[in-house]
């Protein structure tokens, strides 16, 4: 017992550590991005992952400041003309938005939205994030939005800094060439920061620096608020909270996948919300569960909360003593450092099954793409939801079900009797009836939570309608759901078309080409003959070893 809990604790602490290296890079460039400065992006991730760690879920979340949230920080600083105190005002009301969301039903409808929509709002942010880069990369001023970054690209080709240029390009280098396996170890951001950083020292190269960073704790203060203010700036609050609150939930959704735990939505919002009024009033940038620095602990080791509360303490650590290293980091290594970030934004995955993509899925990634790229975020993702909902109204989520039916057979109930054990040795029949597409899909997933501890499920969709993106993707996750359980797949398919589909996306080669039948009645008698034989041996092992 004292073993397994040492373990567990030597995990946290990695996972931590490994978090922290992720974090502060990220932090400090976030920071900048928005106009508020380094420092407030280390406090606030600071501040943030510590109280939303606490409060929030048991599962190891890593907070801070993100990519999607910088966008709308520097959006509405732009938009108030960079007015800190007014900014300040908005993520506060943010943060109370998100507590009262804590106490409603509304977490659960993140999981509703269409897969199409998700990826063109992130690939928009992945764009802009890249675009408000290049200048600074080019050693000129950052613009607050991606047309004013476009238009001064062209007026500052004519201006490059080269030094700035010089140590932009070899940031790039590093990021995009560090071997995924290396990068894993140590994070391809801290090792160009640090090594960037050293260059830039001993060359003595012309760049723009962070300059200044503070190593105080922030001071507590309270916003200037009034009812016209905030009557005035209560839209930008709701736009900010929902960000905060989406990705917040999209994290937990990956985290639950990778540790097969069960978050509650409402506990973990109710921590980012007091977490996120925290930052405020400490004049410190908001944000919310980060997928890749929750990955990265994940991965580590970590399995606790400790992990939340660890990294803080390891990035007050960093910021104490090498304040005046940071005060020397060139702007332009945190524009490569970004850029990376919003390249890992961009949603790859789906670019590489694009060309079987239907055209509807594309439409609906295209509108949501261009709008939150040259307009405005939340008006991109609501005008993909309507886009969703109005071309895919006649497959109704209501009309498809899951229909489960256990198996029993004579023999194979008379060779559970010879062992306790194989009591819980099942076969499952799931029915997809209806249109398997986004609405379904998401629904599915948490259904099929109810047939862990089957030993064989035999998944029969009969229909002839093909799968949409969102579908593919909740089935592949399905897939590594149930073979994490140990469970065996059984695919029952009547379709050609969709056999093709799926064997172009290499789902039948995951689930295995000899568990695909035509019919209901072969998968089951396939099925059976697997689990007697399975038993058979299990109770031939039980009689030699009573024998011995």
């Amino acid at each position: 017992m004292l073993k397994t809990k040492l373990k567990i604790f030597a995990g946290d602490i990695l996972g931590g550590l490994n978090s922290a290296i992720v974090a502060l890079p990220q932090a400090l460039a976030f920071g900048v991005a928005t106009g508020f400065g380094a420092s407030a992006g280390v406090w606030g991730a600071i501040i943030l992952c510590f109280i939303a760690g606490l409060i929030g879920g048991k599962v190891p979340l890593v907070s801070g400041i993100t990519g999607p949230v910088t966008i709308v920080i520097a959006s509405i600083m732009h938009a108030l003309n960079a007015d800190i105190a007014s900014t300040i005002l908005v993520i506060l009301m943010a943060g109370l938005l998100q507590i009262i969301l804590a106490f409603t039903s509304l977490p659960s409808i993140v999981k509703y939205v269409p897969y199409p929509v998700i990826s063109g709002f992130m690939n928009g942010i992945g764009t802009i994030i890249i675009i408000m880069q290049i200048n600074p990369l080019l050693g000129c001023p950052v613009m607050s939005n991606t047309i004013n970054s476009v238009t001064a690209f062209f007026e500052n080709i004519h201006h490059i800094n080269f030094d700035a240029l010089l140590i932009g390009g070899i940031t790039l280098a590093i990021v995009f060439g560090i071997p995924k396996k290396f990068n894993k170890i140590i994070p391809g951001q801290a090792i160009a920061l640090v090594i960037c950083t050293i260059i830039s020292i001993k060359m003595g190269l012309n760049v723009d620096k962070i300059s200044q960073i503070s190593i105080n704790m922030p001071a507590l203060t309270l916003p200037k608020a009034s009812i016209h203010n905030i009557i005035t700036y209560f839209h930008y609050a709701v736009m900010l909270a929902i960000v905060l609150s989406a990705e917040s939930l999209l994290t937990v959704l990956v985290a639950d996948s990778l540790m097969k735990t069960k978050t509650p939505s409402k506990g973990m919002l109710l921590g980012q919300g007091i977490g996120n009024m925290f930052c405020a009033l400490t004049g410190s940038l908001p944000g919310s569960a980060a997928t890749m620095r929750t990955v990265a602990a994940i991965n580590t080791g970590s399995t606790t909360r400790l992990t939340a509360v660890i990294n803080p303490i390891i990035l007050i650590l960093l910021l104490f003593q090498f304040s005046n290293f940071v005060s020397e980091i060139p702007l332009a290594v945190l524009a490569g450092i970004l850029i990376k970030i919003g390249y890992d934004i961009i949603d790859v995955k789906l670019l590489k099954v694009i060309k079987y993509a239907p055209k509807d899925d594309l439409y609906i990634l295209a509108i949501v793409f261009v709008l939150t790229v040259f307009y405005n975020l939340i008006v991109a993702v609501g005008a993909g939801i309507t886009c969703a909902a109005l071309l895919y109204a006649k497959r109704t989520a209501d009309q498809t079900k899951l229909v489960q039916k256990t198996v029993y057979d004579k023999d194979i109930v008379k060779l559970e009797k010879l062992l306790e054990k194989d009591y819980k040795h099942k076969i499952r029949v799931v029915h997809i009836d209806g249109q398997f597409f986004f609405g379904s899909a998401t629904q599915l997933v948490s259904q099929f939570e109810e047939v862990w501890g089957t030993k064989y499920l035999i998944l029969d969709y009969s229909s002839n309608n093909l799968l949409d993106i969102s579908a593919l993707f909740a089935l592949e996750d399905i897939i590594i759901r149930l073979k994490a359980q140990k469970i065996k797949i059984i695919l029952v398919i009547k379709s050609e078309e969709i056999y093709k589909q799926l064997t172009e996306h290499d789902i039948i080669a995951q689930i295995g080409e000899d568990k695909v039948f035509y019919t209901e009645l072969e998968a089951i008698d396939f099925a059976k003959s697997c689990l007697k034989s399975k038993v058979k041996k299990r109770h031939f092992w039980e009689r030699t070893k009573d024998n011995t």
